[in-house]
């Protein structure tokens, strides 16, 4: 055996001993966790205060616990020796001897002591002396690589060069076959992207960069890393994270458990409102005009439309008499309530009081005429009492709500949407094709509104602060409800113990419990609201009004405008971290300036980092990329790939008619490994989907839209100029299109490719 292969297995061996002492340290803390918790469970009382105690604490440990599982991938990958001499090992969590030194075991990734394993380099050494990275395999060391960050005893191949931290452990990480979902880069992160994870400022932080430089992965690391740092805080008002669809969601799912955080909230923008699911599609036109701003005043106008005025005085009987509800009467009250500038649910009550009132005044004066003299007035007491009696007066109720009815945003934006005649009177001075993009024809309503599309869920949200539904003053409306619902408990409660016999415990056995023996008035109260105990992502998925610690909006330039402010509503604090390209911006409606976005929010009070390296994309599929990118952006510079893998992309020209078999047939070939998927334009959709019929393990099938933030081995893109043609950013799109790929670009087309593809490698579909 050589002397370097003796030193490596000395390497392996001392890391062993190392992680063996780890894991049994860590099954001991599980161990510990779990009988914590079964005592909690089995010593819990039967009060209210005792569950509450019970549940948070069973809360606590099963955290502790899922944190344990997690850590179990890859618990212990890296070590950092210091030119004093210092070791640190640095893994998923933190992990302490339980000797009475409480030695540490091993640093969490997010600590401070731990941030040199991703800042040292040759140049900035940081008082590292050696760099080790260490690949596991479930509980077994497999490799140990080092790398010396100073020259000392090491050979200068040995020596690290550049920005690029723990480069082998990288590559080998971008050129695994993916697997559908995303996964950590906690042991590979970069100091450019270690920056932006750990950045201090507490306001807005725009990342951008280009297809593959890790604006995801680093977006997810900076939620675990503020987290661990601001957990007080961010435990108690949680994080929201904004994805693009729900395929990206399920992609990145499994980023943060890794990482042994749980709580955050991850969301579309289809699924922001509490209870809609929006999952109809419409027309880019349709979406375009739902987001632009002008529809803040559409909406404006249509809630006031509702505020009505009778055409004729309506006759109500009241009393023997007849009293008229006239064109004045409402114009007055409808004035009263709209001069309160309350929303239009919550200015009710002020318009129907002021209706009573000057219906009451007109009835006295009409009781006051019929008398026998003629000359006797009723007396403030009188109409008070008149009044009174009119409010309780149920069909009086109901024709004053003829002309300020209670509004909700879904029945109401679903009719809006089915009445041109409202929508013309709403939108003054627009197009009649801006008009035609809001009218359709209502599918039947679904409960979870899944007749709407994500482009209405913003309207939802305008119209419920419009509205005053599910708003802050609404809440307080529903909390004095809940006071009274909470006395009419008590009250329910006192009826029963009065009501039981004063002798009951001479007469009946004292082991029989009474109603008010199980259960108190907050308890019934609580069970007839159904309130259920919740983690903060489930509190707040269900509250319009929760105010989020922190925000992170994923492929933010697909916002619209409307989008914007609604997300905006829910972080006040406008502590966000926002990720995006500009250049890959598809949405009609979407973002091609921060700026833009956000001025009328924080002004120049935020702050623009940018990723400059590629990790996914390599170099052979990137100088088409960059071609396609000077035509969206001349002056925007690509980002730098990582690596050449030595795979030229490969177009293939066949007929119309054979494109999807044909695009299929590339994506399945028996010699590719990894994911594979074939991206269409809109129109070839549902061509490409109807010829998988006959295959038994068909590739994905995505339009642009869909496999925005997504990544596969091999993509196969179909025919580039119909998605250049199928909307005004159709270069952003196919620039998106053709950086999905981690290996292997194939085009498939019968049209003409566009100059930027025009010199693409060819090859003939029968050769395969």
């Amino acid at each position: 055996m050589s002397s370097t292969e003796t030193q490596v297995d000395s390497r392996i061996t001392e890391e062993q001993d190392h992680l063996d002492l780890v894991y049994a340290r860590l099954d001991r803390m599980r161990a510990n966790t779990q009988r914590r918790l079964s005592t909690t469970l089995r010593e819990a009382g039967g009060t209210p205060q005792a569950r509450s105690e019970r549940e948070s604490y069973e809360r606590m440990y099963t955290d502790d616990l899922a944190k344990f599982d997690a850590a179990e991938h890859n618990l212990y990958f890296g070590r950092l020796d210091l030119d004093d001499g210092e070791i640190r090992r640095i893994g998923r969590i933190g992990v302490l001897d339980d000797d009475a030194t409480d030695t540490t075991l091993l640093l969490d990734w997010r600590a401070p002591l731990s941030r040199p394993f991703y800042l040292a380099t040759p140049a900035a050494p940081e008082e590292v002396d050696r760099r080790r990275h260490v690949r596991t395999r479930s509980r077994r060391v497999r490799a140990v690589n080092d790398e010396y960050l100073t020259l000392g005893d090491a050979s200068p191949d040995d020596v690290g060069h550049g920005d690029v931290v723990n480069e082998n452990a990288l590559v080998a990480a971008l050129n695994a076959a993916r697997t559908g979902e995303m996964t950590d880069i906690v042991e590979t992160i970069q100091r450019e992207q270690d920056l932006i994870i750990r950045s201090p400022h507490r306001g807005v932080t725009v990342i951008q960069g280009g297809p593959g430089t890790g604006k995801t992965a680093v977006a997810l690391h900076r939620a675990a890393y503020l987290l661990y740092t601001h957990r007080d805080i961010l435990s108690r008002s949680g994080i929201l994270i904004i994805g693009p669809n729900d395929d990206f969601l399920t992609y990145i799912g499994q980023v943060l458990p890794s990482l042994g955080e749980s709580g955050v909230l991850l969301s579309t923008v289809g699924d922001m409102y509490p209870g809609v699911h929006a999952a109809a599609t419409e027309t880019r036109h349709a979406a375009a005009v739902k987001g632009d701003l002008r529809m803040v005043d559409l909406l404006k106008r249509a809630v006031r439309a509702r505020q009505s005025l009778p055409s004729k005085p309506v006759p109500v009987d009241f009393d023997t008499y007849q009293v008229m509800i006239d064109s004045d009467l409402i114009k007055a009250a409808r004035a009263k309530a709209r001069s309160s500038r309350r929303a239009h649910n919550l200015a009710q009550p002020v318009f129907i009081r002021a209706a009573l009132d000057g219906l009451a005044q007109a009835h006295a004066r009409t009781i006051g005429s019929s008398l026998l003299d003629g000359t006797q007035l009723l007396s403030g007491a009188d109409i008070a009492d008149i009044r009174t009696e009119m409010s309780q007066d149920g069909e009086i109720r109901r024709a004053l709500l003829m002309y300020w009815p209670t509004l909700g945003p879904q029945e109401m934006l679903r009719e809006l949407y089915a009445d041109p005649t409202a929508i013309r009177k709403a939108s003054p001075g627009w197009s009649d094709t801006d008009r035609a993009g809001l009218q359709r024809d209502s599918p039947a309503p679904q409960r979870d509104g899944s007749d709407l599309t994500p482009a209405d869920v913003p309207l939802l949200d305008e119209l419920a602060e419009l509205i005053g539904y599910g708003t802050d003053d609404a809440e307080r409306t529903e909390r004095e409800r809940w006071r009274r619902q909470l006395a009419d408990a008590q009250d329910a409660l006192d009826i029963l113990t009065g009501s039981a016999p004063q002798d009951l415990e001479d007469e009946l056995d004292p082991e029989i419990l009474m109603a008010y023996d199980l259960i108190d008035a907050e308890q019934l109260a609580a069970r007839q609201t159904e309130t259920q105990r919740l983690t903060t992502a489930e509190r707040a998925h269900g509250d319009r009004n929760w105010a989020f610690g922190h925000v992170i909006v994923d492929e933010a330039q697909e916002l619209s405008a409307m989008a914007w402010r609604m997300v905006m509503r829910r972080i006040p604090n406008r502590w966000m971290t926002i990720i995006g390209d500009t250049a890959q911006t598809g949405d009609l409606a979407g973002t091609r300036s921060w700026g833009d976005v956000l001025t009328p929010y924080v002004a120049d009070r935020w702050h623009l980092r940018e990723l400059t390296v590629n990790y996914r994309t390599p170099a052979e599929i990137m100088t088409y990329a960059t071609r396609v990118l000077a035509q969206i952006s001349p002056t925007q510079s690509p980002p730098t790939s990582l690596r050449s893998n030595g795979i030229e992309p490969v177009a293939i020209r066949t007929d119309a008619a054979k494109r999807g078999q044909i695009a299929l047939r590339a994506a399945t070939r028996p010699e590719l490994s990894g994911l594979s998927a074939v991206i269409v334009p809109d129109d070839l959709y549902d061509d490409v989907v109807a010829a998988t019929e006959d295959i038994d393990s068909p590739p994905r099938i995505l339009t642009v839209g869909a496999c925005k933030g997504l990544e596969f081995d091999n993509t196969v893109v179909v025919e580039p100029s119909a998605i250049i043609a199928d909307s005004p950013l159709g270069y952003s799109d196919l620039y998106v299109a053709l950086t999905r790929a981690t290996q292997r670009l194939t085009v498939i087309h019968a049209d003409d490719l566009p100059d930027e593809l025009a010199d693409m490698t060819n090859a003939a579909p029968d050769t395969w």
